[in-house]
């Protein structure tokens, strides 16, 4: 350093600090041997303070404002250095400027999943992220019990810490709740306060305040979210019988537009669900126009009998066989052993019929796919 610096440096004493990093806490003014000058000036700007340590303790604190470092507004530090009114020379000071503005926009997450007991789902798992804002409201205590002497302090060094209390205050606000899950999106704003003020006499001993924290969401594991969505897809739906029909409909649209994947199997299968269909249709439409059951037979009226169990004779190359059940029945029509043109007879049927002519055979060829080709 050269003399004119030193001179400049004895005559005119000027402290202060602009800070245009935005994540700066805390400050310590650099001065060579840190010799501060008796009469210096010192300012303070809106939303900072200024803190004085002396010889490793604690000296003064000065709020936003323009102060000369003279004894009649250093009471502490004159006690410490025994000033009297004609004491002018410098005397060696460390100046930390503390950064008392809100630091907006923190993030907040569980990095676990929380347990807790759910009053409609029983024990489940949740995870939340948010955010927060935080500042210096004691000066002195932030310098005492977080910074020490560290000459530049940013937020990143302790928005771990805050974190760290935000998810342990927030699982235990959380838990003891009772506030089910599916409510719990219209609650974030009461659960916020809550953690909020669980949060603030653990930070205030650090000399910080939360004046603001957010819920942003939270959130179910994506097994109970899966299993939500099906629940409110039953609900949206509505009746499952339409829904069923829907559903039907949707698997003959697919199958009819991939011909190449099992063509012939896709419709045959389509006009037997097709059938299906129709019949449930007609059945609602016996109902009554407004889908109600027919009225209810008086009590002296006999139920009506067991439909009867047909039994199949095959005629074949001028013999007969049988007879067969239906169930044999159709696994001869599945084996090609019974096709269209068999001729059929049961009790009660006036004379020999072709198998596609009885209604009650006809079915089984209608989930049957074509003959292969070339055979």
């Amino acid at each position: 350093m050269g003399i004119l610096d030193f001179l400049t440096g004895e005559f005119i004493d000027v402290i202060h600090w602009t800070d245009d990093t935005r994540d700066t806490m805390v400050w310590r003014f650099e001065r060579e041997g840190h010799a501060i000058k008796y009469g210096a000036k010192l300012t303070v700007r809106e939303g900072q303070a200024a803190v004085f340590v002396h010889e490793g303790q604690l000296a003064d604190v000065f709020t936003p404002g323009l102060y000369m470092l003279e004894t009649n507004n250093m009471p502490i530090m004159t006690t410490l250095q025994h000033w009297d009114h004609g004491f002018q020379s410098p005397f060696k000071s460390e100046i930390y400027f503390v950064n008392t503005t809100r630091f907006n926009d923190l993030k907040w997450g569980t990095k676990n999943p929380i347990m807790l007991r759910d009053p409609e789902f029983g024990p489940l798992r949740l995870r939340a992220f948010g955010t927060y804002s935080t500042r210096v409201s004691d000066p002195a205590k932030f310098l005492t019990e977080i910074v020490g002497t560290d000459g530049e302090f940013t937020m990143d060094e302790i928005s771990y810490q805050i974190r760290n209390i935000i998810v342990q205050e927030f699982s235990r606000v959380i838990a003891a709740s009772g506030i089910p899950a599916l409510d719990m999106a219209a609650n974030t704003g009461d659960l916020g306060k809550l953690i909020a003020s669980a949060i603030t006499p653990i930070v205030a001993e650090y000399g910080l305040t939360i004046p603001e924290f957010y819920i942003e969401n939270i959130s179910l594991p994506p097994a109970v979210e899966e299993a939500l969505d099906k629940r409110s897809s039953m609900g949206i739906a509505g009746d499952l019988g339409k829904f069923t029909q829907y559903s039907a409909a949707e698997a003959m649209t697919a199958a009819a537009r991939n011909p190449s994947g099992g063509g012939g199997m896709g419709a045959g299968l389509g006009a037997g669900m097709g059938m299906a269909m129709a019949t449930q249709m007609a059945n609602q439409m016996q109902q009554g126009p407004w889908g109600a059951a027919p009225a209810a037979a008086p009590a002296s009226t006999p139920p009506p009998p067991p439909p009867v169990e047909h039994v199949w004779h095959i005629a074949e190359g001028g013999q007969t066989t049988g007879p067969f059940s239906k169930a044999a029945m159709g696994r001869m029509a599945s084996e090609g052993k019974l096709t269209r043109d068999t001729h059929v007879w049961t009790p009660g049927q006036d004379g020999w019929k072709t198998a596609d002519e009885v209604v009650e055979l006809a079915q089984l060829f209608t989930i049957l796919p074509p003959p292969p080709p070339g055979s």
